[in-house]
């Protein structure tokens, strides 16, 4: 009995430390609201808390707070909800919407607000990545304390903010994470960094459900993560945004101001990264000190790249702030400092979120004149530049509707003219966001980058366009969902044709062939009569012939029509199966397709973002199933269900076993195709009789000394973290399909430097003459890889083949202009035949 009291005891003191550690500067607190301790029944820091139960707790704290509401803005990809708690004194969340439409007009008039100043808005954002999980728990302890606190600074701050507490950007991937985390915690906990509570399996919590990496996707909007994010950010234009992570154990804590921007001329006001963060820098270290917590700032990171959620809401008049916790990865970690815990990592987050409310109120004047001035900036900075827009035409209409799509969601007005080409203006509130779809650049301030070094988005669409310098006339502001891309459908006695120059084919043909459909592709162009008139079609058309189904007639014009009323993809009825000119419909150059069958390894060793990279754009925009191999499984595997193997960059050191099945299988007339460093394998371990450019060091020559201090800079010069590169396609060959110009815009992120295929007809795309099209790559890679190098070849392999890309050509889901490359792959790979001289 008297054990148990003790046990008790001890329980209780632990609870009050726990809360007092956190926020007892706060006190007190109203005894009707619920602690998150006393609504999940154990201390914030004693284990990882799932994103239900955080999301369960908030919505808790509005039902028995008139401080507090709960806004849902979008659900995941596992179906978890997405949602803000909004926090601010009852009187202003009673005219939420009176303070969204002043704060507004504010902005778009450039006009301060007549009478009492108008609440700032503030979005504190935690836990991006997954397994950093320590901003979520922070965020649990921010809302109570907001909320409940009865401390007069709270009520203060509450009566001059309206604050919107996003607890969990990436709930799939931190559910990941706390799931491994939970169920490797010891008892006694176990501070050994080797043990598996600290040491996650792939692929990890970082990323969210197709291990897409969210802190790079606030301008790519790939994911719905992002899309809900940034949908919200346009509708309330927040002045302040928070960005908390986590990096390595043996480090301290980050805090703005960052490392220079890498640009030459950054497109974000210089007030934002040198006035506004040093402001607010001596609030975080004032807070930090006042704990005795250690940090530092300026050495590291970077906002360069405008899709982080720590730049993103910079370039929307914010001030963006970043923050990097080093890791307790579970509970308990020995480090060079001593041991650190998730309480303790958990508290900086907290403190570091309390303190920004306390800065922004205490200069919420300064901050908004700054958000209202660089809307009007905007307009000033268009006004003085020779560039007035940037024009462009495509013939893929849906690949155009994509990418107009993608302008639209960051609030950039398109329009149409009467000679049918799109046009962006450059003087709109979007300036900023227009240089970021369309400006290129090749001078930098450095050579060495966190991230990516371009992100021209018109490349990333493989869009021609061109800057003008006198705007015509604009007819029409293009919406992208308004846009018709298909003709009217009619039904055809004969046959169908499909133009094959359009971003949706490979939908097209995943729709045809699950529902039975024969179908071919036409390895020549012809010209045939419809009923529409002549009509031409390119390398790759489809052709589906009416007599040859095992459906009836009426079912197959029941397909054919959801061609264009789903995929937007306009069909063709043909009359007759002789051509005009060109091959006929008959010719052995006009092939019956195979449906894919195909896997991906995955697991330890593989990237996991160029596997989710395919995983998604499979099921998220074609609709073929790919099966998912772990390589820890590989040698029971029987490929013979399969006829195409993915394979993406990774470390592969496969056994004896199934390299030789891998090496039988394709053989049989299968289909590999590698990527990046998977491309490297197959030529460094002789798979295939291809070779790399690789540099031969003169042994003769003596190294000169160097500053010891400059080895980083110097050797991350030679990185490609990002670049556009110029490449020239064969588009007579199959993975050219589709394709209407031989100008290819690549992006390489590698040092995978192929050669041209041994095979003349092997090389598919090589690097053109002059190359660069955005982002910085070194000297030396230009002068000695580049000339010498290809970006895509296909090797034979007896009676099979081996794709092989140098560059990922699916890079962070947004790479429609390669994309294309990679599903002919999938489609077209067993079809492809690599002749010999």
């Amino acid at each position: 009995m008297l054990f148990r009291l003790l046990t008790l005891l001890l329980c209780c003191s632990s609870m009050a430390f726990g809360q007092d550690y956190f926020y007892k500067k706060y006190t007190p607190f109203n005894q009707e609201v619920s602690s998150p301790a006393s609504f999940l029944g154990y201390d914030i820091g004693s284990q990882h808390t799932r994103h239900d139960l955080i999301v369960s707790y908030l919505e808790q704290l509005a039902a028995t707070s008139n401080r507090a509401q709960i806004m849902p803005y979008g659900k995941t990809h596992e179906g978890r909800k997405l949602a803000f708690l909004v926090v601010s004194s009852p009187e202003n969340l009673s005219r939420l919407s009176e303070i969204k439409e002043a704060h507004l007009a504010s902005i778009k008039s450039g006009v301060a607000p007549k009478g009492s100043a108008l609440p700032l808005i503030i979005n504190l954002a935690y836990n991006v990545h997954g397994n950093e999980p320590s901003s979520s728990e922070a965020a649990l302890l921010a809302a109570y304390t907001f909320v409940a606190s009865k401390n007069p600074d709270i009520e203060k701050y509450l009566e001059n903010v309206v604050i919107f507490i996003d607890p969990t950007i990436n709930p799939d991937g931190r559910d990941r994470h706390t799931q491994w985390a939970n169920t490797y915690k010891g008892s006694p906990l176990v501070a050994d960094p080797q043990d598996a509570e600290h040491n996650e399996y792939w692929p990890g919590g970082r990323t969210n459900h197709y291990w897409f990496d969210l802190n790079r996707d606030w301008l790519l909007t790939v994911n719905p993560e992002s899309q809900g994010k940034v949908a919200w950010s346009h509708e309330w234009y927040p002045n302040v945004v928070t960005d908390f992570h986590e990096m390595g154990s043996q480090s301290t804590y980050f805090f703005e101001p960052m490392k220079p921007n890498a640009s030459s001329k950054p497109i974000m006001p210089k007030e934002n990264y040198t006035t506004l963060n040093d402001l607010f820098g001596g609030y975080f270290s004032k807070a930090l000190d006042s704990i005795g917590s250690l940090y530092f700032t300026k050495e590291a990171f970077d906002g360069t790249y405008p899709g982080y959620g720590s730049s993103y809401p910079d370039l929307q008049g914010a001030l963006a702030l970043l923050f990097e916790q080093a890791s307790s990865r579970g509970l308990k970690q020995t480090t060079a400092f001593g041991e650190i815990t998730f309480p303790f990592t958990i508290r900086n987050q907290y403190v570091s979120s309390i303190t920004t409310v306390k800065a922004a109120v205490e200069n919420a004047a300064t901050l908004q004149a700054y958000q209202r001035d660089f809307f009007k900036s905007a307009f000033t900075n268009a006004a003085a530049e020779k560039i007035k827009g940037y024009s462009f035409k495509e013939t893929d209409k849906n690949l155009a509707k994509a990418f107009i799509g993608k302008l639209n969601t960051h609030k950039v007005s398109v329009y149409q003219t009467a000679i049918d080409e799109y046009v962006v203006p450059t003087s709109q509130a979007q300036y900023r966001m227009v240089q970021s779809f369309f400006e290129t650049y090749n001078k930098y301030r450095d050579s060495v980058y966190y991230d990516a070094s371009a992100w021209s988005v018109a490349n990333f669409f493989n869009i021609s366009y061109k800057p003008i310098s006198k705007l015509p006339k604009l007819d029409q502001l293009i919406i992208a969902k308004d846009l018709v891309t298909a003709r009217p459908f009619k039904a055809a006695d004969y046959a169908y044709a499909i133009e094959a120059r359009d971003y949706n084919i490979p939908a097209a043909i995943s729709h045809l062939q699950k529902n039975g459909v024969v179908l071919s592709a036409a390895f020549k162009p012809f010209k045939v009569a419809t009923f529409d008139g002549a009509k031409s079609f390119s390398y790759g058309s489809l052709m589906v012939p009416v007599a040859l189904q095992k459906i009836s007639k009426d079912s197959l014009a029941s397909l054919m029509a959801d061609l264009p009323s789903k995929l937007g993809v306009s069909v063709s009825a043909v009359q007759s199966g002789l051509s005009l000119s060109g091959v006929d419909l008959g010719s052995r150059n006009v092939r019956p397709l195979m449906a894919p069958k195909a896997a991906m390894i995955i697991g330890n060793g593989t990237s996991s973002y160029e596997a989710g990279e395919i995983w998604h754009l499979l099921d998220t925009r074609v609709g073929i199933p790919i099966s998912k191999l772990p390589i820890r499984n590989l040698d029971r595997v029987s490929l013979d269900a399969y006829n195409t193997l993915v394979m993406v960059s990774g470390r592969y050191s496969l056994s004896e076993k199934f390299s030789k099945a891998l090496s039988d299988w394709v053989s049989k007339g299968n289909t590999l195709i590698t990527i990046g460093t998977g491309s490297s394998w197959a030529v460094n371990t002789k798979f295939v009789k291809e070779k790399l450019i690789k540099v031969v060091s003169d042994s003769t020559t003596l190294t000169s000394r160097k500053p010891y201090v400059d080895a980083g800079e110097n050797i991350g010069r030679e990185a490609l973290g990002g670049v556009f590169l110029k490449g020239d396609m064969d588009l007579s060959h199959p993975l050219g399909f589709g394709y209407d110009q031989s100008r290819v815009a690549l992006y390489k992120n590698n040092e995978v430097w192929l050669a041209p295929s041994k095979s003349a007809y092997g090389t598919v795309i090589d690097y053109a003459e002059k190359p660069h099209l955005d982002g910085y790559i070194s000297e030396k890679n230009q002068r000695e890889f580049l000339p010498k190098s290809a970006s895509l070849i296909v090797s034979p392999k007896g009676m099979g083949r081996v794709i092989m890309f140098a560059d990922n050509p699916n890079f962070r889901g947004i790479h429609y202009g390669m994309n294309r490359l990679f599903l002919n792959a999938i489609f077209l790979g067993n079809h492809i035949e690599v002749p010999s001289e």
